[in-house]
This record gives structure tokens, sequence and C-alpha cells, in this order.
């Protein structure tokens, strides 16, 4: 779904020209093509796709790029590091786990609004959000098997991404020690301020409730990977049904592994039984995805329940600060919006793992 701020995208396309000049010192006669937005750009990002074609020592020369933008408009996330994605991606170039490769991080602001990255284009096609993948689009439309190898394909991904050594592989800077002693701890403290930032003072029954029980049952000893934080099939291009890419690393941190698991769970959910939609023939039972998960990555997922009601919560928090901005947008009306933040499908399913009354009750 395309951001719904809009830019100028010649005056962009310019910009990215005589920038992208100033990086190929060799490139003669460098030309940007038209700039577009891939369907799948979330709210809380800016993605802007193009070719650049140039001549190097009489040779043509060509290249698939994205350029993605730190959000300039109204912010989903009370704090975005875009430097810290691109730090992730180029740390994962050297490991078995599939990314783009990423090319420049432009820190100013003057040139595009704000910092930047660029990085090559991934060619394949990506489960969609909107509308979810179990009710619409390509993967209605293959066959069984496909969907089954896509949606392991996933959680293999995740299994590589789970199997590093974080300290060893260079990600010891994603620790904040000034929110807690742990990572779990962290992650509870980053968003209990994202909810009191984002509510402003107006009751989330669902999501208020939610988080007092993941206090009071939070699991300790966890064991410390790197966790994707946005981990799902949405979030990958498959080339046929091979992971072609790993996308989104927005919501890296540390923590157990088993967020991921988790969170994929959660969104997968709600992409069906949220939307009182059956899953597609072809995905695997969750029960059979953690088995093959535990053997892919070595590791036992003891806490899936926690770690779903974990991942209810803060798709919850998020759809608070989701439904403000479609208010600012003029998607929604005030009051409309209002009663979004405490009652939509992320709410309600969040509600029935819990057994809480449902929103709006």
């Amino acid at each position: 779904m395309p951001t719904p701020w809009k830019r100028d995208l010649n005056e962009t396309r310019r910009s990215l020209e005589a920038w992208l000049e100033s990086k190929l010192r060799d490139a003669r006669d460098l030309e940007v093509s038209e700039l577009a937005e891939p369907q799948s750009s979330g709210f809380s990002n800016e993605t802007l796709l193009f070719d650049a074609s140039w001549t190097e020592q009489g040779r043509p020369c060509s290249d698939s790029l994205v350029v993605r933008i730190q959000p300039t408009g109204y912010q989903v996330f009370p704090e975005y590091d875009l430097g810290l994605q691109f730090r992730t991606m180029a740390l994962l170039e050297a490991t078995d786990v599939p990314v783009p490769k990423v090319l420049w991080f432009e820190e100013r602001s003057d040139l595009l609004g704000a910092p930047f990255y660029v990085m090559k284009r991934v060619e394949g096609r990506v489960p969609g959000d909107s509308p979810p993948y179990h009710s619409a689009g390509w993967l209605t439309e293959i066959e069984p098997e496909e969907r089954r190898a896509i949606w392991l394909g996933g959680f293999d991904c995740m299994a590589r991404i789970h199997r590093l050594d974080p300290s060893a592989a260079g990600f010891a800077f994603l620790d904040r020690p000034e929110l807690g002693e742990d990572p779990l701890d962290q992650q509870i403290v980053y968003y209990e301020r994202y909810l009191e930032w984002a509510a402003r003072g107006r009751s989330q029954p669902t999501t208020e409730a939610a988080f007092e029980w993941i206090k009071k049952h939070k699991p300790t000893n966890e064991p410390i990977g790197l966790v994707w934080g946005d981990a799902r099939i949405g979030n990958i291009i498959f080339d046929g049904t091979r992971p072609a890419a790993v996308l989104d690393w927005e919501m890296v941190t540390l923590g157990s592994p088993e967020q991921d698991v988790g969170w994929s769970i959660f969104l997968d959910r709600h992409h069906s039984e949220g939307i009182e939609t059956p899953r597609l023939e072809g995905f695997p039972s969750y029960e059979e995805t953690v088995a093959y998960y535990e053997e892919r990555s070595g590791l036992a997922v003891k806490h899936l329940h926690f770690y779903q009601v974990f991942a209810g919560f803060r798709f919850a928090v998020i759809m608070v600060r989701l439904a403000q901005q479609m208010v600012h947008y003029e998607l929604m009306d005030e009051a409309t919006g209002s009663e979004f933040e405490r009652n939509n499908t992320v709410t309600r399913l969040l509600a029935k793992l819990l057994a809480l009354p449902p929103p709006g009750a």
C-alpha cells in the first residue's frame, strides 16, 4: 500500500540523478528512470523503485535500484533509525540470510527531505497484506504445494537468522541497556512508552489488559538471538517458491528467537481467522510449522502463546498510531479513527487469545 503522503517525484528523480553521479564517479550521461512505488510499500516507510543507466569507459551500464527514505509524513513509530536498518542488512550480506545488496546510505536530509539509502532491486513477488494473502492475490492462484513451500521458506529464513551468533556477527549495537537488563525487558519498556506516546491519554482497554498480562507472564532466562522483528512472508521477495530477499528490518532487535515465530504466526492468524477467512489449502498447520522451525533452527519453542500475545500487543500499539495517521490524512474521520484505535482486527484477535471480552462489547 503506497504511503499516503505525496512528494514531487520529478524533483526527487532529478535529485537522485545528481546524487548518483557523485557516487558513480566514472559514470557519464547518467539517467534515472521515472520513479515508481511498490504495491507492498507500507505506511511506515517510503520506498521508490527506479532504473539507472549510464556509460562507463565507453560501455553502456544499467542497474535496477531501490531507494528507501526515512518517513517524512505522520510517523508510525516514535523513533526511526534508517541507518540501523542499513547497517543490519550490510552485516547480513556476509551470512546465508538472503537480503538485498545495500549500496549507499545518505545521512543528509536536504536532498530528499530525509536520510535515505539505496540498494539493488531483487526481482520476484511478495505475498500481499492489502488485501491479505489468504483472501486475494497471487497466492490464491498457485498450487497448494507451492504455498506450502513459500510458508516454510519463510520459517527457513527465520531459522537462518536465529542460528547466527549476534555478537560474533556484529549485532551487539542493538542492545539497549538503558531500557532494561535483558532484551525482553527492553522491548516491554519500549512498547510501554510507545503506547503512552500513541494513546495520548485515551483508554485502550484490550491493549492495556494485554500489557498487564505480559508483565505477569513474561518468561525468564530467555535465549538471546538476532530478532528480525517484522517476521512474516509478506516481508520476503519470492523467486517462484524460493526466498530471494528478506525485507523490512525496521523492528530488528535482540531477544528470544521465539519472538519472530510468535509474530509470524499471529500475523498469519490475523490474515485468516482475524478477518474470518480460511487459511489457504497447502499452508501447514502451526504445529507442523513449529516442528519444521525447531528442526531447521535447532531451537526449542517453549512459549509460543506468550509470544503470540506479545505480537498481538505490539501490533495493537502500532494500530493505535495507524488509526491516527489515517485521520491525519483524512482517510477516516475523527470519531471513526478514535473507535478504530481500540476496536480493529488486531485487538479483536488479541482479545480472543486472552479470552477477554471483544472490544466494544
